[in-house]
């Protein structure tokens, strides 16, 4: 497993858990919940942050190592996503950036040609871009085709905790897609977590799970060792299930000798 580095946009990372920023009853909790966790990869939605804050700003709160992914929450359009996109790059985020655009208020479903059209413009800018999307198959072609580093799918609505709602969709675009899957929305428990990373996703993103349980840095913990755990899994090769009882010893020649 040492050997085992997930590689995206030119960065080398050990973890392959994302982690969020989003609906801490305090700030001050991220710290502890990255190095729980285990996670190199932070997301955090560009209408939260304040340079020139002088009372305080998310930004304060996360560790340096970390990879920042900045995100494009509350864009509705493509062009809005773009804009959003430029700011970050322009205040000092850097190039990588998760590209949410979203018009539906009620289940907050991702617009895939909206989506499509901004990771085209992005990644001809140079930015290394995540798009957040539908377990939609030939929404995930035109991102490749749009230069995206990578595919986001939803489990689930955002911040429902419902789980991986999604799950035959997102195994088709793991066995389709030749870019890295990271599951994201919906997750909410680390068993979920493992799961998909036993289906062979390369990584997961989750906030809500983690910043709405009762301990969150415990559960930061348990969401950390769960992708590791089923990253292992996936890497060792399950047995194959069969229908009727397959004895793991013999049945027959024990009791006839005695």
């Amino acid at each position: 497993m040492t050997n085992d580095i997930f590689e995206i946009g030119g960065r080398k990372l050990t973890s392959r858990l994302f982690t969020g920023t989003g609906k801490y009853s305090d700030d001050g909790v991220i710290p502890d919940v990255c190095e729980a966790s285990g996670s190199e990869v932070i997301t955090v939605a560009l209408r939260r942050v304040d340079l020139e804050s002088s009372t305080g700003n998310v930004m304060d709160f996360i560790p340096k190592h970390m990879q920042l992914l900045p995100n494009t929450s509350g864009a509705r359009t493509a062009d809005e996503a773009v804009r959003i996109a430029r700011l970050a790059r322009a205040m000092g985020c850097g190039d990588w950036i998760k590209i949410e655009v979203i018009s539906d208020n009620r289940y907050l479903l991702p617009d895939g040609y909206g989506t499509a059209k901004a990771t085209e413009i992005l990644a001809k800018e140079g930015f290394v871009v995540l798009p957040y999307i539908n377990a939609d198959l030939y929404v995930a072609k035109d991102l490749v085709n749009a230069g995206a580093a990578a595919v986001m799918p939803l489990g689930a609505p955002i911040g429902t905790n419902r789980g991986l709602m999604t799950r035959e969709m997102i195994r088709i675009l793991i066995e389709e897609i030749d870019l890295p899957v990271i599951v994201d929305a919906g997750i909410g428990r680390p068993s979920e977590a493992c799961e998909a990373m036993e289906m062979g996703a390369d990584a997961c993103l989750v906030n809500t799970a983690i910043a709405t349980a009762n301990d969150p840095v415990l559960m930061a913990k348990a969401f950390g060792r769960a992708v590791k755990a089923g990253r292992e899994a996936f890497l060792a090769g399950p047995g194959a299930t069969k229908r009727h009882a397959d004895a793991s010893s013999p049945l027959t020649g024990f009791l006839g000798g005695l």
